[in-house]
């Protein structure tokens, strides 16, 4: 097989969208490549029951492959994978697709000005350009918890849903209260003979506006224009949620105001709706949705813990006040290790500076997208584009145009690779920090996992989308170093 000329990791729906627009342009060698034996990411990992888009479907998506089609309002997760396969199938992507190829090490041949990508198996690639879609949300989080590998019962993460353990008639804890947990907890509480949810920070909820779409308008967003129109209401009520993100905390008001209202009115205990009010700012930490969580917890077979895990043992988890809660079964519902997901990785740049070193004071990319001193690489959906209003899918598709006109300025000067300058860099670092510090997510006095062990956020894009959009939309060719 010839090498091919771009190299892109992951098959979520950052690699997936990438392949398509390369192949649009008329790119054709280019591979992807697939730790796993299948495609979509975390839409392929997450099958725990529940699963499903916190963002409306008609909007993520691909705005070049509007689906008509979507059963409700937000997708479950087989649609979302359906979906996917779709749009490989209809631009041809299938036969890039190399599976079972994790990537353990990228590394740059300055003398060839080509990368080396080697994987799991032994094989090495030499690229011109990589592109990393690896995503945030796909590295397992596990708490800290003493005794948690004494645990005699099954055990395991949401994100890896173990579905031969059947959970009918069992005592089943789950720690944790964030994204994943609100949606499989309403699941399995029926089934349950008894829940324990383990709960240290309670999240702030808005209700779900979540139904199934009738045929009848399923036919009418066929129309021509009609899912467009749509889309376009669908972005700009999303993006009209981030002025109390990106302008003034204050402006969370209205926003508090409903999580409060649709808590009072679900949750008639006042014992329990103290336990479950957010002592921090909305949006401080992400704002979850659903109409089904409150009223589960208010089940009597139903029990919320707030007080820290000091153990587990075999059978049972003993809490900070010395209770012990017998139970059969754990599911973790802990997140994911996101800022990690990226600093673990094994890149060596320009002169065998590896990423961490680069990194040492913190993650420092331009636009989250490429990073000095690592000429041709670019990162989907990287440091500072993750978002807590709108579709990520919109930010990706920003971002493959970037990469784009990238390649394109290199086809046009004949350069090899192009590295952004450090000054451009720190500059770009400088002005997104000011605008994060007097920001809802460091000051609105949470702990979230959107921030790094300095307490800088490295995940969040500060602004609105349609200005990231605006900024991405060329390549300022100034800002980068052409190698020839």
């Amino acid at each position: 097989m010839a090498e091919p000329g771009i190299v892109i990791i992951g098959s979520g729906f950052a690699g997936i969208g990438m392949a398509i627009k390369l192949k649009e342009a008329g790119y054709h060698d280019f591979v992807i490549l697939e730790k796993a034996p299948d495609l979509g990411g975390t839409w392929r990992d997450n099958t725990y029951p529940g699963c499903a888009c916190d963002v409306p479907s008609h909007m993520y998506s691909y705005s070049f492959a509007l689906n008509p089609d979507w059963s409700r309002m937000f997708s479950p997760q087989e649609e979302i994978w359906d979906y996917m396969r779709a749009c490989v199938d209809r631009y041809g992507i299938a036969p890039h697709l190399r599976y079972g190829k994790r990537v353990v090490s990228l590394e740059y041949d300055d003398g060839a000005r080509l990368w080396e990508v080697a994987t799991a198996d032994g094989e090495t690639l030499r690229p011109h350009a990589v592109v990393s879609g690896i995503g945030a949300l796909h590295i397992p989080s596990f708490p800290e918890i003493a005794g948690r590998e004494r645990f005699a019962g099954p055990a395991f993460h949401s994100a890896a849903w173990d579905h031969s353990v059947d959970l009918t008639g069992k005592r089943v804890a789950v720690i944790g209260t964030g994204a994943s947990a609100i949606q499989f907890v309403p699941q399995i509480a029926s089934r349950a003979a008894k829940l324990t949810v383990f709960q240290r920070t309670p999240p702030w909820i808005h209700p779900k506006p979540d139904f199934a779409i009738p045929r009848r308008m399923r036919r009418a967003l066929r129309l021509p224009g009609a899912a467009r129109t749509l889309r376009h209401a669908l972005y700009w009520l999303l993006e009209s949620r981030a002025l109390g993100f990106t302008v003034d905390p204050r402006l969370m008001k209205v926003h508090e105001t409903l999580a409060r209202r649709h808590l009072e009115s679900q949750v008639p205990d006042p014992e329990l709706r103290r336990k479950l009010t957010p002592g921090y700012t909305i949006g401080c930490k992400r704002i979850l949705i659903s109409s089904d969580y409150y009223p589960a917890l208010t089940r009597g077979n139903v029990d919320l813990v707030t007080d820290e895990i000091a153990e587990i043992r075999e059978h049972s988890i003993i809490d900070a006040t010395g209770a012990e809660h017998e139970v059969d079964v754990i599911v973790y519902g802990t997140g994911f290790k996101v800022i990690e997901s990226l600093q673990d990785q094994r890149i060596v740049g320009r002169n065998g500076v590896k990423i961490q070193e680069a990194w040492q004071d913190g993650i420092e990319t331009y636009y989250g997208i490429s990073t000095a001193g690592f000429p041709n690489l670019f990162f989907l959906l990287g440091p500072n584009t993750g978002l807590g209003h709108n579709s990520v899918v919109f930010m990706i598709e920003s971002q493959i145009r970037y990469v784009m006109d990238c390649l394109r300025l290199l086809s046009r000067t004949r350069a090899r690779a192009l590295d952004v300058r450090p000054e451009r860099q720190r500059e770009f670092g400088r002005r997104l920090l000011e605008r994060l510090d007097p920001l809802v997510w460091n000051s609105g006095g949470c702990d979230s996992w959107y921030l790094d062990e300095q307490g800088v956020n490295r995940t969040i894009w500060p602004g609105f989308t349609f200005e990231y959009w605006a900024r991405t939309r060329k390549v300022k060719p100034d800002a980068y170093e052409l190698i020839y």
